[in-house]
């Protein structure tokens, strides 16, 4: 009889355990793979969304010579079999070239105006060390089917990098383009290129610099945003009720690289303020980008930070539109992380994405979990794909929402070859 005491404390605690079992269970995501445009050797994708409700989805493809930047969209007629992403409109070619700079994290981007006029960029080389390059922007005004003649971004005669570019449509109908500025830092002397070997090339700091493209592709509005920022992070952007907020990696004399924003108003671009101040000191770029969104005033950023040595994806909520932000909710922490986040959010989830160590044979897992947008708390969260990719090869997955679910896209390694892979993510009901 002394042992029922102990007998039946262990079978509440099993009771116990398998409860969170079972909740974990419900909390699963309901993942539909998607059949995806293009065929061949794909990467680098980015997935917009359009005014309409409709994707874009771009990607870069490997030629026997060179590169080329395509395109597809998914509508959003609500015909049935595009629930699967089966009615993609035929891939179209937005650019090719031999003399591109291809990279699994600074990549092309697509943006879709509200009248439906395509901007996008590529990079290609404007030197010949490793990292000489530059933007290539093109316009095109009939659905993707022409493009315009490319715009070189960077000044004549540049070398070092210019890219890790966002675009947006700004309230006037014009092109937003921010991106990563090198002018400021020592170009080396001609046959000096094993400065190249490394972003972090001495002299000045990179910088964000931003500009304005009108539809005739005249450039406006020049200035610099931040004059020292990590120099190759991606750079993120989302529009607000009030304009466009920029969300980036800064960087401090004492090599403190955290997550800062500057927003775009009536009277200009804002000074740059801390997302939160992690005080990571890295002497080197991580190569790890923050990603924004927004809907209404409401902002959330998210990134990827190694303060306090301990890896972790962060996130956290501005309701003012990105004027200041509350402190932030740890998502996840503990070696294994990868960090690469992305997001999305609608007037009820934030969903986040962000990629982990999986545990056999050094292979990646896709992670997504959905946050109440107006608390933060965590509703759903869970595993959407093993990835055979390893290391940087499966680059920063795409995420957007549309008719409730979350679409997303990604790179893997398929029969020895970079593929897309995607899926339809469902809450569990």
């Amino acid at each position: 009889m002394k042992s029922q005491p102990r007998f039946i404390t262990c079978m509440v605690v099993l009771l116990c355990f398998l409860t969170l079992r079972m909740d974990a269970q419900a909390a699963a995501f309901e993942v539909t793979e998607l059949v995806l445009p293009g065929s061949g050797a794909r990467a680098q994708p980015e997935l917009v969304g359009t005014v309409q409700g409709g994707l874009a989805l771009s990607w870069v493809e490997k030629r026997d010579k060179g590169h080329r930047l395509r395109f597809s969209q998914l509508s959003a007629s609500g015909n049935p079999a595009e629930q699967a992403g089966a009615s993609w409109s035929p891939a179209q070619t937005i650019a090719e070239g031999e003399d591109w700079f291809v990279n699994w994290a600074d990549t092309p981007h697509l943006v879709v105006f509200r009248d439906g006029t395509l901007w996008a960029h590529w990079l290609r080389k404007n030197g010949t060390g490793i990292y000489d390059y530059g933007v290539a922007l093109v316009r095109s005004a009939d659905q993707g089917r022409t493009w315009s003649k490319p715009i070189r971004l960077e000044p004549a005669g540049a070398r070092l990098d210019y890219g890790f570019v966002s675009l947006w449509e700004n309230l006037d109908h014009t092109l937003g383009i921010a991106w990563l500025d090198s002018r400021q830092k020592q170009v080396p002397d001609e046959g000096q290129d094993e400065h190249h070997e490394h972003h972090e090339h001495g002299g000045g700091a990179m910088m964000l610099r931003a500009a304005s493209f009108d539809a005739e592709r005249k450039r406006s509005a020049e200035q610099i945003l931040d004059a020292s920022t990590c120099d190759c992070c991606p750079t993120s952007v989302a529009m607000t009720g009030s304009g466009p907020v920029l969300a980036y990696r800064g960087r401090t004399n004492d090599e403190v690289r955290d997550i800062r924003l500057v927003r775009l108003d009536r009277s200009g671009w804002t000074k740059p303020i801390s997302v939160h101040a992690d005080n990571w000191q890295i002497a080197g770029c991580p190569v790890n980008g923050p990603a924004v969104v927004a809907h209404g005033h409401d902002v959330w950023v998210a990134w990827y930070t190694e303060a306090g040595a301990r890896p972790s994806v962060r996130l956290a909520r501005s309701s003012d539109a990105g004027e200041k932000f509350e402190p932030p909710l740890q998502v996840a922490e503990g070696s294994g992380l990868l960090g690469r986040v992305n997001l999305a959010m609608d007037a009820e989830s934030v969903w986040m994405t962000w990629l982990v160590e999986g545990r056999k044979n050094d292979a990646q897992q896709l992670m997504l979990a959905r946050f109440d947008a107006a608390t933060g708390k965590l509703i759903q969260q869970g595993v959407v794909a093993d990835l055979s990719a390893r290391g940087r090869a499966s680059g920063s997955p795409q995420i957007q929402l549309r008719d409730g679910a979350a679409w997303m896209v990604w790179t893997d390694m398929v029969d020895g070859q970079l593929q897309l892979r995607g899926a339809r993510v469902r809450p569990s009901q």
